[in-house]
Parts: C-alpha cells; structure tokens; sequence
C-alpha cells in the first residue's frame, strides 16, 4: 500500500487542522490505519487508529489527544483523515499515517506496521 499524507502545516494554539491519508494499491478499508507523530529528538509515538471496516471502524487514541482529535475514514476516496483541534505546542511534530493488518489490540506499536506515508509537518506556536 502506498500512502500520502497531507494537510500539516503552521498553526497558532487553539487553532485545528485537518490531515489526510490517501491510500493506492491496495483496499485499505481491509487494514487498520494508524496515525503516529514523531518530534525531534523523540521516538515515533502513537496517535490515533481506525479499524477496518470489519470491526465496525472502532478507533482508539492516545490520552493526550483523547476529546480534541478524530480519526474518520472515507472509504470511497481510499483516505483516512485525523481532524485536530484545540492544537497545542506539544503537539508539535511530523505526523504519518500508516498501515498494519496486526490484530488490533496492537494498534499502537509502531513495530507492527510496515507502510508508511513520507509524514507531514505539524507546528503549533504558543
């Protein structure tokens, strides 16, 4: 599966942005699709996933973005969006999209994923 995300860019606390994930080569909605970020000098840390549409597209987030992120699929155009609001300096970071067929309780582990976008950049000034 190929992966493209887009949509970062440089944004004042409290403002949102909205990220997308365009998927080819592959029906993604039989994957999971995660969003994980990683800021400079960190690990790459887990955001947000979506579950494929046999699991009723459940998702799951990280407790620091709980209540100001939402993750949502659009099946028809293969895209996975993370819509972040309320955005606040440490949510600085590249974020990237992925995909993992890992069952999923296992969602968050970046080790189970092997397809991922080139990232997008997210920066939020004070």
């Amino acid at each position: 599966v190929q992966l493209q995300a887009s949509g970062g860019g440089l944004v004042q606390a409290g403002g949102s942005l909205r990220l997308s994930c365009a998927a080819s080569g592959r029906t993604f909605s039989n994957f999971h699709m995660g969003w994980f970020r990683q800021a400079p000098g960190k690990e790459r840390e887990f955001v947000a996933a979506i579950a494929r549409r046999s699991y009723g597209d459940s998702t799951r987030y990280t407790d620091s973005v709980k209540g100001r992120f939402t993750v949502s699929r659009d099946i028809a155009k293969n895209t996975v969006y993370l819509q972040m609001n309320n955005l606040k300096p440490e949510d600085t970071a590249v974020y990237y999209c992925g995909v993992t067929q890992i069952l999923w309780a296992y969602v968050d582990s970046t080790r189970n994923y092997v397809d991922w976008g080139q990232g997008t950049q997210v920066t939020v000034s004070s």
